[in-house]
């Protein structure tokens, strides 16, 4: 078994040969698709690289290409300074780290959890790492496993800034998007799921749209193409909608951009559009909840960024029938 220390030799990307620098040892529990692509990463930037998976041969072609395979979850923290944890869940993270194998050589280390989950389970992991002596970062990876490694792939952080500086290094080989959010764990997680909801907004609006189109006989190519064509105004609608909401300027001024009644207008055309080609309308009618709540409370010449306390917390739309007539 490896003692737990940085191993000092030539580095690869040294301008000078022979330099000696001090790098630090990785393990990667997980060797799925993004845990592997996570690995050959810090292999390829000279970093020694420790890897396990419940089912070893996983490992194999990572130890091809130069990682240690640890033969359990124990001997991968122990031989590491940074462990990096991508699995299923945080119900597969805990079955890993909760045995008294692994608690006893966690002191001095630093776990980075970057397998999904939500901020609370982020918070709760970091107490009970925190509390057996290791430091925590939660992290979130908004990429796909071909990314990694790559100056576009973005991963998001959050914990303690002084962890997250003293591993800098280690952490930006995995992309040159890596961010830190805050000090809270749990922190990248919320902006994890927050960018997601935002993505899947538009892939839900992208399958109502393709609905309509093709019970007018269109072809999706065209849909396609003018989606391009129509992305500026959409990119610019979304920051402006950003913006206002961040200074709490929810009423129609000369720089709104549409109004709400004009935007409920023109929102008009998609029910009518659902009623008369008989397509499900139940996102539509979801929608429609909130903006006749926003018209009802801030009227058709507030912004659209009025709409925004109807998602807050402790806030409630209220059923059609309890909506005032618009």
């Amino acid at each position: 078994m490896r003692p737990a220390k940085p191993k000092l030799f030539l580095s690869k990307r040294s301008s000078t040969i022979g330099e000696i620098a001090m790098k630090t040892v990785v393990c990667v529990l997980g060797a799925g698709r993004m845990g592997s692509s996570i690995a050959r990463t810090f292999l390829s930037h000279g970093y020694e690289t420790w890897v396990w998976n419940r089912t070893q041969a996983k490992c194999e072609p990572l130890a091809s290409q130069g990682a240690q395979t640890a033969p359990s979850v124990a001997d991968g923290i122990q031989a590491a300074d940074v462990v990096i944890i991508n699995v299923l869940d945080y119900a597969a993270s805990a079955t890993l780290l909760k045995h008294d194998s692994v608690t006893s050589v966690l002191p001095g280390k630093t776990v980075v959890q970057l397998t999904s989950g939500s901020p609370r389970l982020a918070r709760e992991e970091a107490a009970w790492v925190e509390a057996h002596g290791a430091s925590y970062l939660d992290g979130a990876i908004m990429a796909t496993p071909d990314f990694i490694g790559r100056p576009e792939a973005a991963l998001l952080y959050s914990g303690p800034r002084m962890v997250f500086e003293a591993n800098r290094g280690l952490l930006s080989a995995l992309g040159g998007g890596t961010t830190y959010v805050g000090d809270v764990p749990g922190q990248a997680s919320a902006l994890d799921t927050a960018l997601l909801t935002q993505m899947w907004g538009g892939l839900f609006g992208a399958l109502q749209g393709m609905a309509v189109i093709e019970a007018e006989n269109l072809n999706l190519e065209i849909f396609r193409h003018q989606l391009t064509a129509f992305k500026p105004v959409v990119d610019a609608a979304l920051y402006d909608l950003i913006d206002r909401t961040r200074a709490q300027r929810f009423s129609g001024d000369e720089t709104t951009l549409a109004s709400l009644g004009a935007h409920y207008s023109a929102f008009q055309h998609l029910l009518e559009a659902c009623e008369e080609q008989g397509l499900d309308a139940s996102l539509p009618e979801a929608m429609n909840r909130f903006f006749r709540q926003g018209l009802s409370q801030g009227g058709p010449e507030s912004d659209l960024a009025a709409l925004a306390p109807l998602f807050r917390k402790g806030h409630t739309v209220a059923p059609p029938a309890e909506i005032a007539n618009v």
